[in-house]
């Protein structure tokens, strides 16, 4: 009997020992959370596509779209030409003179009679003009003659200044007061300087241009015969060249 119980213990302890020794085998994951995990992850590659979609260029090969036409620019304004031949004529600012003056020596002016082109005004009255002394040449005591030569050579239109070619007005002095006159401004002006001459200045009030000629050839003579152009005496010029103006 002691023998049997002996036996039994023994096998007790021994099942006992083999329980122990065993190990507890993992718990399988719950199939909720994979799934959630794989969502998740699809999830974000997803956004990553539509990211990566949203930093591609444009596609280069669509057909571009149609601009509108731009229409063509109007044409440039003609430019103005004043002719050859046109008559600009002058009011001095100062003093000229056989004597008084060298040849060579500028002088200023100012327009006296607007200048029109198509019966449009191109040069306005008062713009500012000038020229040369082509020659001045005093009358000796004894002999030889006063002259005095004069030439438009630019005007100012609009702020701009233009280098213009004219004819030359020029009077010439000689002995007993005798005085003659070459006005090679050209038709009415040119009467008005030579018919200032003959009648003694009294044609003066023929016109604005007789009156600007009788001015020129009106100029005072001095004792010894010399030239004299006071300030404000007009003078008439004539155009040899057109003007373009720009």
């Amino acid at each position: 009997m002691t023998r049997v119980k002996a036996t039994m213990l023994l096998v007790a302890l021994l099942s006992l020992a083999m329980a122990c020794s065993k190990k507890p085998e993992p718990t399988p994951a719950p199939a909720a959370d994979s799934t959630k995990q794989t969502q998740s992850s699809g999830a974000s590659s997803a956004q990553a596509e539509s990211s990566s979609a949203d930093l591609k260029p444009p596609d280069s090969s669509a057909a571009p779209v149609a601009a509108a036409p731009v229409p063509a620019p109007p044409p440039p304004p003609k430019p103005v030409v004043i002719p050859a031949g046109t008559v600009i004529t002058v009011r001095l600012s100062s003093a000229l003179g056989s004597k008084s003056s060298q040849t060579g020596d500028p002088f200023e002016a100012t327009v006296a009679e607007p200048v029109a082109v198509g019966g449009k005004t191109v040069i306005a009255s008062g713009a500012a003009a000038g020229g040369t002394v082509v020659e001045a040449k005093a009358k000796g005591k004894i002999k030889g003659e006063a002259r005095l030569k004069l030439a438009l050579n630019r005007v100012t239109i609009k702020g701009k200044t233009y280098e213009i070619q004219t004819t030359m007005a020029e009077q010439t002095s000689k002995g007993k007061g005798k005085r003659t006159a070459v006005a090679t401004g050209g038709g009415a002006a040119g009467g008005a300087l030579i018919g200032g001459i003959a009648g003694g200045g009294k044609g003066a009030g023929i016109g604005a241009l007789v009156g600007a000629g009788a001015g020129f050839i009106g100029g005072s003579l001095t004792g010894n015969k010399q030239i004299e152009l006071p300030a404000e005496t007009v003078l008439p010029f004539k155009l040899t060249e057109s003007i373009t103006l720009k």
